[in-house]
Parts: structure tokens; sequence; C-alpha cells
């Protein structure tokens, strides 16, 4: 059983998935199966290869992703599901988020679709009284989470730039993912040091989660393929916030090369009024 570290974050996090009518939070769930037993590699080149990661994604450029956060409270369980494309090396992407039916058994929220640059995530369908031809752009240096969770998904960017630090890695064995050989790795890392490794561009988002989380640590699961591409990381978040949240945060990374196109609406087409709750 993993045993998830509490940690608070100070001010109102998750306003968009939490908007959805539901107090949420995250099932933890264990790594992929596969080779539990076999420590071939030594603690110091699983972690020189698990931190590598976020620069071997930068080079090979693009890929087609899947994202699920899992988030359950007082009972109740939830799974938000996304589906994209990220560009590592422009550090862009876009994916849509499907919002599951809320506790009243009503129907499934409109998709909302997420654009993901440095310092900002733009939502589209966003609901809660934003017009339907409009967009919300919300700064994410200034979320107490970093949109580690605000969004419904990790951003697959900061994901990655997360491993740059891990730490107390072990390698676990070898498995697949997605029919893909792959390499699992485990062990944790941590969001302050992240925030001063990572790149120029994914820092300012950090640094926000750094201040917004109480403890820093967080526990990952990632596997490797033998290019040492990151095929599928998944983390696991907890903090406090009307009761106790586990968040469990998981992107699966394919089709690498695919073309990732972003295009940032006009100013005329961001809402300027105020977003309910």
């Amino acid at each position: 059983m993993v045993v998830h570290r509490q940690r608070r974050l100070r001010g109102r996090v998750a306003e968009v998935v939490l908007a959805a009518g539901v107090a949420l939070a995250v099932t933890a769930t264990s790594g992929c199966a596969g080779g539990e037993g076999s420590d071939d590699r030594s603690p110091a080149e699983a972690a020189s290869v698990v931190r590598g990661a976020a620069d071997v994604l930068a080079r090979t450029g693009s890929a087609r992703a899947r994202t699920a956060m899992e988030m359950a409270t007082g009972g109740t369980r939830v799974t938000i599901r996304g589906e994209g494309g990220v560009d590592f090396k422009k550090r862009m992407g876009q994916l849509l988020v499907l919002l599951p039916a809320d506790v009243k058994g009503e129907d499934e929220h409109r998709p909302i679709t997420e654009l993901l640059v440095p310092g900002a995530l733009y939502m589209k369908n966003r609901g809660a009284g934003v017009p339907a031809d409009k967009w919300v752009r919300i700064d994410t240096t200034a979320l107490p989470d970093g949109n580690l969770v605000t969004g419904g998904a990790t951003d697959p960017l900061l994901a990655a730039e997360l491993l740059r630090v891990a730490q107390e890695v072990t390698y676990v064995g070898e498995t697949e993912v997605a029919g893909t050989r792959v390499r699992h790795y485990r062990g944790t890392t941590d969001i302050g040091r992240a925030a001063v490794s990572a790149s120029a561009e994914m820092r300012g988002a950090l640094a926000a989660a750094a201040k917004g989380f109480s403890e820093d640590t967080v526990p990952f699961d990632a596997y490797l393929d033998d290019e040492g591409r990151l095929r599928k990381v998944r983390h696991r978040f907890s903090y406090v916030n009307n009761g106790v949240i586990d968040v469990s945060s998981t992107t699966l990374l394919y089709g690498f090369g695919t073309p990732v196109t972003v295009v940032l609406p006009a100013s005329g087409d961001i809402y300027a009024g105020k977003i309910a709750d």
C-alpha cells in the first residue's frame, strides 16, 4: 500500500476541477504489473536515466498524450481523462479534457479544450458562466499548485520536468506499456528542487507549486523505453482542502514525432468577466 504524505495548499486549488460540482480526491494506484524482482541497475544509474527523461523528450520533439487524474474524497471517486498532443521542444501542448458525470448523476460535462504554454493555461468550454465561444486564461505561475492539479490533468511538460530531480530511485524491472517494452523505475521527486532545476519556461509554475504545497515530496513511477523516452509516468500528490485529497495523475506518451499545432486565441476571444466557483 502506498502511504501518501499529506501536504496543505494555501488558498484555493483545483478551481476548475472542483467547480465541476464534486469534491474530488484521487485513488492512488500502484505501478504497472511487471518484473518486480530484478534490481540489475544501480540506484545511481537508475536516477541518472530518469533525470534525463525531460531532455530526451525535448530532443525527440513531440508526442501524442493521454492523461488520467484519479481523485476521491469522502467515499466519492472521480476520474478525469484527457487526450491530445505535446511539443516538448516548443513547450506547448493541447488537451481535450473529459469531465465525468457528477455525483448527482447528471449528464457528463462538455469536454474542455486546454492549451498549455509556459506560464499559462487556456481553457474553452470552461462553464460556470463563461460564454461557449470564449476562452479563459489562467496564469499558472499564480496557481497554488502550478497546474499540477487545477486543469484536471498534470501538464505533461511539468510531469517530465518533475523528474529532473528524481531521488531514491530504484529499478523495478521490465514490463510493457501499450505494447512497448519499457523499464519501470520508482522513486520520489521534490517540487521545490524541481523548480530550481527546471527549464526556464517551466520554472515559474513549479515555483508557484513549491510555495503552495507545505511538503514537496512526490512519489512517482516512470516507464522509459530503450531510447530513454518517457512512455508513462504516474505522480501521486496529496493535500488538504476541506478534507484530505489524494491525487494519482498519469501521463501516457506515444506517437513520437507526430506534429502538434497550438494556436493561441486572439485577445478578443478571451473572457474578461468574473468566473464563478
